[in-house]
């Protein structure tokens, strides 16, 4: 695997539809194809979320959303490429993400695969409550801790 350092990673904010297939297609790739999750429970609340794609090198390798809850702000549906994981890809998207969230966003949250946690808790998130399945997979609800 080559380093992040000679890897050109950017995320972007996209609305567009051919940029929206693309973040599609990498959750339909992670989230339906490795993690066998229904599609049906894939594909809710597009219109009103907000879509991010990662590239590296110019070649889509990641995605992510936020939304409006009743409960506050929820980021959802990271996904990296095999191929592209271990490379800071996830890290950006998180950043990326949280950068564009309004300044009057006060709870902030997320439903954390376990194997991400790790990921989530660098950004200052905390589990809460008990672990919980979600489409078959484990997962932990995690609040971001104001400094």
């Amino acid at each position: 695997m080559q380093s992040q350092g000679n890897k050109k990673i950017q995320v972007k904010k996209v609305s567009d539809d051919e940029n929206l297939q693309k973040v599609f297609a990498i959750r339909r790739v992670v989230f339906v194809g490795e993690q066998n999750c229904p599609p049906e429970l894939e594909w809710e609340f597009e219109e009103e979320s907000n879509h991010f794609l990662a590239t590296v090198d110019g070649i889509p390798a990641g995605a992510s959303r936020w939304r409006k809850t009743d409960k506050g702000y929820k980021l959802e549906r990271f996904a990296v490429l095999q191929e592209f994981r271990g490379l800071g890809v996830g890290q950006e998207l998180v950043k990326a993400v949280l950068a564009d969230l309004p300044p009057k966003a006060d709870y902030i949250y997320l439903h954390a695969q376990i194997q991400a946690v790790g990921l989530y808790e660098k950004f200052h998130f905390e589990k809460t409550g008990p672990e919980f399945e979600e489409a078959g997979i484990r997962h932990y609800k995690m609040i971001l801790k104001k400094e």
